[in-house]
């Protein structure tokens, strides 16, 4: 009968196959705390604030196991560096609340026409805004938030999403322009 290898002394793709084979927690604590320090600097990378970024950790670390057994995993690495970024993009958007919208005619071709503001709002604009932005194709939001919302580049966008360069700007072109009709006729009524 052959001894069972410490877990200490397996490798990464060891603990998570072990893990997603017969979900044993002791095979992800493993994994997680040999990835903690990573974690914790994207988070502090990306959310500025030591107790965000801890709170962070936390956060992923609860959501991990169920992640692990979704998705196929070819390099948990860069897996799980997406799963970090995408976490704490989604702590910077709860963060950033007030959102100001300007309509006019220049409403289409200009880049700054959703922008993040301490100015006060119209909440009917507002209500608009957040319709509209639900009416809008699974990519052409995602592509839109991500690059009014969250400030990310076309090169960002291709790397979060996957989607292709061109594609990205044409998401953002065409749910500029869809969410600009949209909100119009809700102002209208």
């Amino acid at each position: 009968m052959k001894n069972k290898p410490k877990i200490t002394d397996l490798t990464n793709e060891e603990l998570l196959r072990f893990f997603r084979i017969g979900g044993e927690m002791a095979y992800f604590a493993e994994l997680y705390k040999r990835y903690l320090p990573k974690v914790y600097g994207l988070c502090l990378k990306y959310l500025g604030e030591q107790e965000m970024a801890k709170d962070a950790v936390m956060d992923v670390f609860q959501q991990l196991p169920e992640k692990i057994m979704q998705y196929e995993i070819d390099n948990f690495n860069s897996w799980l560096y997406s799963v970090v970024k995408n976490h704490c993009f989604q702590c910077i958007k709860k963060e950033k609340k007030n959102i100001f919208v300007n309509i006019d005619d220049g409403f289409v071709e200009n880049d700054d026409f959703l922008t993040l503001t301490n100015k006060e709002q119209n909440e009917e604009e507002v209500n608009a805004l957040e319709f509209c932005l639900e009416t809008l194709s699974e990519e052409q939001k995602q592509s839109v938030k991500l690059f009014y919302f969250e400030e990310q580049s076309y090169a960002d966008i291709v790397k979060i999403t996957g989607y292709a360069l061109s594609k990205v700007k044409s998401y953002i072109q065409n749910g500029k322009r869809n969410l600009k009709s949209c909100i119009m006729q809700k102002l209208q009524h």
